[in-house]
């Protein structure tokens, strides 16, 4: 494992220029890994696409939707005289698909300063490269200019292993552990 300094990219000439520039400083060529980031959701995790079996937020969803639909059907059967035997199922229905509504969850977290914090790693184009572990404090700090004076921006350090190229260990899913003051 090694510790690895990654940012991502808007262009893909910013891309070029960054990996130049890092086999200029002396990195090694299979130490830098390029890739784009897919946006959230579209990882196929599963057999029927997603990442996650159910959407984030909503875990209590099943609960909600069987709270509501009792309500409803209770409301329904309430009013049996005047609606009829209908009235119950509609209830239950209705119930069923407010109490869903209700009990699925905002999973955007903010800092004090309004900016939001991915919970995975947005989408984008990223460059990343592994530092060697007896240059590590030295190599940081230069893979990180690096990165931020070709474009990079939303820096992050990460523990992984990339061989030939190829991030082996990157997941996407994971939240990014970002460098501060990077732009």
């Amino acid at each position: 494992m090694s510790t690895i300094i990654a940012a991502r990219f808007k262009q893909q000439e910013h891309v070029q220029a960054a990996i130049a520039a890092l086999q200029d400083a002396g990195f090694a060529e299979q130490s830098i890994s390029s890739f784009y980031v897919n946006p959230p959701g579209q990882h196929d995790r599963y057999q029927l696409g997603g990442d996650h079996n159910k959407s984030e937020g909503a875990e209590e969803t099943d609960k909600g939707m069987l709270a509501g639909s009792v309500a409803g059907a209770a409301v329904g059967l309430a009013a049996l005289p005047v609606v009829g035997p209908v009235g119950a199922l509609v209830g239950a229905y209705v119930g069923s698909f407010l109490g869903g509504l209700a009990s699925t969850k905002e999973t955007t977290e903010l800092d004090a300063a309004g900016n939001v914090h991915p919970h995975e790693h947005p989408s984008g184009m990223m460059v990343a490269v592994a530092l060697e572990p007896a240059a590590e404090p030295q190599q940081r700090e230069q893979a990180l200019a690096l990165l931020c004076a070709s474009g990079g921006f939303d820096a992050e350090a990460a523990e992984g292993r990339i061989e030939a190229g190829d991030w082996l260990d990157f997941d996407p899913l994971e939240a990014p552990q970002r460098i501060e003051g990077s732009a």
